[in-house]
């Protein structure tokens, strides 16, 4: 059933994650669906942050399949080298890319995000280089929680959009267009605090009991 459930997850996060980063793998700034202020570095940033992105959740979720651990333990290490380095690499990118935001509230989201995201590898890195594998495999665990970020606050835009349109009696007093905008403000920090809660509470919990 674990496995099941894994595999649907990685169904799923690549099938929300590639249809987003394909356009940018053109390395064209007008296939960009973020709104570029300044073409010749923000674009570029955004690429490679994207890229290392996809990388980080292609090697985390290596890092939990239980059959390469205990049977290709060397395999593991270097993924986890792999997972890290890249989320170190993706964090540093997507600082300068928040001085790009004009909204105050996703900037702030992004830049948590950020932080989390590379504090949480790094203690996990570290924590296995001491040995301590039960405090490894928990900060592993936040660092992945906060990986799939990219692919919650974008499978929850249908939600908060039914519920914005709900908040607002159907009314749309921005039209669709300033719907839009305003979830993809939220969105973020939305995603952000549901898989904080679900690492926490359901599956960091439910290993301790």
């Amino acid at each position: 059933m674990a496995n099941k459930r894994m595999w649907a997850l990685v169904l799923v996060s690549f099938g929300i994650m590639i249809p987003f980063a394909a356009p940018y793998m053109t390395l064209n700034p007008a296939a960009s669906r973020t709104e570029l202020t300044s073409a010749g570095v923000q674009f570029p940033l955004l690429v490679a942050h994207i890229a290392t992105a996809i990388v980080a959740l292609a090697s985390g979720f290596l890092q939990f399949a239980n059959r390469l651990r205990l049977r290709r333990p060397k395999l593991h290490r270097y993924a986890g080298r792999i997972y890290v380095g890249s989320v170190i690499v993706s964090g540093l990118l997507s600082l300068p890319l928040v001085f790009y935001m004009d909204d105050f509230a996703k900037a702030t989201s992004f830049l948590a995000l950020a932080v989390l995201w590379m504090v949480t590898a790094w203690k996990g890195c570290r924590s296995a280089v001491r040995k301590d594998f039960e405090a490894h495999r928990a900060w592993m665990i936040r660092s992945f929680g906060f990986t799939l970020v990219a692919v919650s606050a974008r499978a929850l835009v249908p939600v908060l959009l039914l519920t914005y349109a709900i908040l607002h009696g159907f009314s749309l007093p921005g039209g669709r267009e300033g719907m839009v905008a305003d979830v993809l403000k939220a969105n973020v920090g939305t995603g952000l605090i549901l898989n904080i809660a679900i690492v926490e509470w359901i599956v960091l919990r439910k290993r301790k009991a």
